[in-house]
Order: structure tokens, then sequence, then C-alpha cells
């Protein structure tokens, strides 16, 4: 049974505890959250990756060392994270890369080659500090390194993840060349169902990963209240804290209003799930009714103005057309004012493509 209730605000790692990312892209955030946290840390490692060694992984057994790294690591790379696992035979090391980006990293084999070296380099310098020399002796054995990428594109990965595939020649000199292979955890090829399956606070942390629109909000209204109200009574009030976090992050996005994403975020520190998806359907039906409202203004205004011009003469076609499509509101304003200057649809005709300063603005 998993240890959660060791684990409070104070003694989860630095930035899940404070709230406080040192990270300068947004989209990072949410899953640099999900790795700092021991509890989630924990369920990705059990539930995610597959491997049987991990599925007794408890919150306590894994250690973060990430800040070892920071000042090795690219500009930008700081979600990235290392950690060390504690397992019923020894130590693993964990390299868990955050690939947010739709496009897929070609290069992550060598990527992660990279920080394979750098972990294994800390790790010789620290035991040749507790005892001097044991590198090269004939017992040292170095520990084992699981690389995973944390993928939250929409496009399948398509990457080779054996870094020997990436070296030519690979068929003729394959036994000289550095050999391993990286796991990838796609969040977007794990259907709602799958997710729920799994009942734990990562999966709900999961759904609205998936989320790319408003439009899929109302897909959230399927998932059963059975699963909402075990989530409820497990989790503890800290955790509750961190998914709200994590969650607005995704949300904003989406460019969900601040407003909202506060309104959001107070429901789930109260555990109230489903009140939480029925927000984002209210929220999905209000942003229909502003961008309807938005139309109907456009449409009127448009058809106003070409009443005005054909007042003053004939009005071609292709010009009615275009001002009767035409759905920017600041556009359509400007033609209004011009409307009313003109004498005549010629002189509207020679204006109307000029913008506030001169730059045309006409289609063709």
């Amino acid at each position: 049974m998993e240890s959660r209730r060791q684990f409070t605000k104070e003694n989860t790692a630095a930035g899940a505890g404070t709230g406080v990312v040192n990270n300068t892209k947004v989209r990072d955030n949410g899953a640099k959250l999900i790795f700092d946290d021991p509890v989630l840390c924990a369920q990705f490692l059990r539930g995610y990756t597959n491997i049987e060694l991990l599925k007794d992984v408890q919150p306590e057994d894994i250690e973060d060392i990430s800040e070892r790294f920071l000042p090795l690591w690219q500009e930008g790379r700081d979600s990235d994270s290392v950690k060390k696992v504690k397992l019923k035979d020894g130590e693993l090391f964990l390299i868990a890369i955050v690939e947010h980006q739709s496009r897929v990293h070609y290069d992550m084999a060598f990527k992660l080659l990279r920080y394979i070296v750098m972990v294994l380099t800390d790790y010789e310098r620290e035991e040749e500090k507790k005892r001097p020399g044991i590198t090269s002796t004939k017992e040292f054995r170095y520990p084992p390194i699981l690389p995973i990428v944390y993928y939250e594109g929409t496009d399948r990965w398509t990457a080779v993840r054996n870094f020997k595939k990436r070296v030519y020649m690979n068929d003729v000199l394959g036994q000289y060349i550095p050999d391993f292979e990286y796991i990838v955890v796609p969040v977007a090829s794990y259907t709602n169902g799958e997710l729920i399956e799994k009942k734990d606070e990562l999966s709900l942390i999961m759904l609205i990963n998936k989320l790319r629109s408003s439009a899929d909000f109302k897909n959230l209204k399927e998932i059963p209240s059975e699963y909402f109200e075990e989530l409820s009574r497990k989790t503890p009030r800290y955790l509750l804290e961190l998914i709200g976090k994590i969650i607005a992050v995704f949300l904003y996005r989406l460019n969900v209003p601040r407003g909202e994403v506060e309104r959001f975020t107070d429901q789930i520190r109260g555990g109230e799930f489903q009140m939480l998806f029925d927000s984002f359907e209210a929220y999905d039906v209000q942003e229909t009714r502003r961008v309807s409202r938005e139309e109907g203004r456009a449409e009127g205004r448009a058809e106003s103005i070409l009443e005005l011009l054909e007042e003053i003469g004939n009005v071609p076609e292709a010009l009615g057309k275009e001002i009767l499509e035409e759905r920017d509101l600041d556009t359509l304003k400007r033609w209004a004012k011009l409307t009313l200057r003109c004498g005549s649809v010629e002189e509207f005709l020679l204006q109307y493509r000029e913008g506030p300063q001169g730059k045309t603005q006409g289609k063709g």
C-alpha cells in the first residue's frame, strides 16, 4: 500500500512544496511538478513504465538528485530530472526527460547518452570520495540507469529508441558502439478508459493534459462518478493542492481565463472533482455563446455597411462579398466610419484598402 500519508507539503521536493517553478517554459512546468513529487513519481514508475522491477516502488524509495546536474544541462531543460530509486537488490538511477513539443526530437538518444555519462561520472566521483581507488578494482560496478521520455506531443513518436541505430556502419561495427534503449511514455496514446482504470491522482492529471481545446471538455463528462469519489476519498490535502497547480498550467495552455482557472483549482483543493468537470462543460458552452455573439455582431455590422454603400452607388459583387465575409470587428468599425465620410462607392474603394498606417488591407 502506498505510504502517501508520510509525505506532507513540507517534505516533498522544493518545487512542489512551494509552488515556485524555476522554469521559463510554461508547458514544462506541469510535468516538472509531477516528477518533483514522490507520490506522483512513484505512481508513474509503477503504472506507466511496464517494468516489473518497479511495480512495488514507494514514494520513500525515491530521492531527487537533479540539482547536481542542472548547471550542466542545456538552457531551458530544468524540467528534466534525475532520481535515485531504492530497489530490493540495490539502487537504480532514473533520467526523466520531459518532451512537450509536438515535433519529435530525433536526436533524443544522443541527448540521453550525454545525461547518462553525466550521471555515471557523478556516481564515480561520489564512490571515490567514500572509498578512494574503488572504481579501479575488479569488483566495482556502475548502477543501472533507466532513461525515460515523458512525451506530451500528439504526433506519433518515430525517433529510433536505440542509440546504436543513430551511428552509421552500425551493422559492421555494432559491437563497438555504445548501446542502450530508452522508454517513451506518450501521454496522448492512453485512452480515457485506460487512465480511469488506474484510479490514481496521476491518471487525473494525464486526463487533463490530453485536452487540446475546449471542445475536448465534453469527453470528461463521460467519466464515471465512482472514479472521482475514490480520488476525493483517498487523496491527501497537500496532493490536492499540487494537482490544482499542475492542472492550472494545462488550463492556461488552453487560454482559459484566469478567473475560471482559479475557480477550477479551488474545486480541486476541496476534492470536488465532479463539479470541476461540470464547470468545464459550462465553460465550453460559455465560449461557444461568446463566439456566436461576436459573429452575430460582425454580420449585422457588415450588412449595415453594405446598405449604406448601396445608397451612394453600385457596389461591385466582389466588394459586397468581401464585406459580408469579414468577421473582424475592428476592421468593420473602420469601414463603417469610412462609409459615412465617402460620397461615392469609388471613393470608398480607393480608401478602404488602406489601414491606419496606409498599408494595403484589401484582398486582391
